[in-house]
């Protein structure tokens, strides 16, 4: 590979991974106004907030299909469009109905994007899978981190304080990362490796426990950062630290940058070990137990670090389905693995919000997001990497 291609890819995949989250990472900061102009209830900033989860484990296997259909280039494309056009008609939207639909077009752009992601690595670099996954994580991270910290001091000045304008401008980096993927991206025939059209499989192998235990090794690493970031208010406002708690999020969400840098210069040399998943899964396990141990200004700390792990393990976590799977079954197994962790991971959830309402106390939410990380510590070590 020709160095200005390999240099292509490096950036095309970090763009990538931007796309995945830059759209919807920018409506927490304007949730007080949308809230205020929309009438929306408790359950209504909820349901905004949940439904592109939803959308993540539901539209993955629709994903797989159009990967196995026409190729993962032009799924990524149209994953990309989609979208651009959810994102942007949320600038429409002039009743909470309207809001919630154009965020579900919107997140289901973002889901079948996700299968196509491995595959995609996959193709462009066949010997360096660990550490393209690492460059659209990195990139990931760095499209949830920009909305947040820009969208109130830069943003919304710049367009008049419109919420709506300000989720709508968000498009536009997406469709730029379209057309720069549309001519810039080494292209593919639909079928990988020179698969016959035939072999090409959308559908899971449900039967196969390799496919269930992926998909429950990577439920550890949702459940950690969706649940932190549900309850960790919760817990801090419980204790009377509610001035802790814009930074205690900042420090979780933050923490991941490092991590996802790290990742990108080493993960080449421990992509194919057992031992990185073990590790990570027993760090999360010491950060939870730590971010509820200490409540205060430790919390800080503690919320930094499980950042920081899970910048660690959501790149090993994505690269699994590559390593493990030959290059037809990449896209499907990805689904699989997306729709079983994203659907467990809401379920550890609501199961962290019903031990709150049992005990009184929020502390206890944390007890199923802790026991949904054992598998990442107890099954990885039954996973067999195949000789590079």
């Amino acid at each position: 590979m020709h160095s200005r291609q390999f240099l292509t890819i490096v950036l095309l995949l970090g763009l990538l991974g931007a796309a995945l989250r830059i759209t919807f990472l920018a409506v927490p900061p304007v949730i007080p106004v949308i809230q205020s102009d929309l009438h929306l209830s408790g359950t209504g900033v909820g349901l905004l907030a949940g439904f592109p989860v939803v959308l993540f484990a539901v539209a993955a296997l629709p994903g797989s299909i159009l990967v196995a259909r026409f190729g993962a280039l032009r799924t990524l494309l149209l994953g990309l469009l989609i979208t651009a056009v959810g994102g942007a008609l949320r600038g429409l939207a002039g009743t909470a109905i309207a809001l919630y639909a154009a965020t579900i077009a919107m997140a289901a752009g973002v889901a079948v994007m996700q299968p196509a992601m491995p595959a995609i690595v996959r193709q462009w670099l066949p010997h360096w899978i660990g550490f393209g996954t690492a460059l659209y994580t990195f990139g990931l991270i760095v499209g949830e981190i920009v909305p947040v910290a820009v969208m109130l001091p830069v943003v919304l000045p710049l367009l008049s304080d419109s919420w709506r304008a300000g989720l709508a401008v968000w498009s536009l980096p997406v469709v730029a990362v379209a057309a720069l993927t549309a001519v810039l991206a080494p292209h593919h025939s639909p079928c990988e490796a020179g698969a016959p059209a035939a072999a090409v499989q959308w559908r899971p192998d449900w039967s196969d426990p390799l496919v269930w235990r992926l998909g429950v090794i990577f439920t550890g690493v949702n459940s950690v950062y969706f649940g932190t970031n549900t309850f960790l208010p919760g817990l801090l406002g419980g204790a009377g630290r509610s001035d802790l708690i814009s930074g205690a999020l900042t420090a979780l969400n933050f923490g991941q940058l490092p991590a996802s840098i790290l990742m990108v210069l080493a993960v080449s040399r421990i992509e194919r070990r057992v031992w990185p998943y073990v590790a990570t899964g027993c760090l999360l396990l010491l950060g939870l137990f730590g971010a509820v141990a200490t409540v205060g200004p430790w919390t800080l700390f503690w919320a930094g670090a499980l950042g920081f792990c899970c910048g660690l393990a959501l790149p090993l976590g994505l690269a699994l389905p590559p390593l493990l799977m030959a290059p037809p079954d990449v896209a499907r197994t990805s689904a699989a693995m997306f729709t079983i962790s994203y659907a467990l991971a809401m379920g550890a959830t609501v199961a962290g919000g019903a031990a709150w309402d049992l005990t009184g106390h929020p502390a206890f939410a944390f007890l199923p997001i802790a026991l949904a990380v054992l598998p990442l510590v107890l099954l990885t070590p039954k996973v067999r990497f195949p000789p590079t």
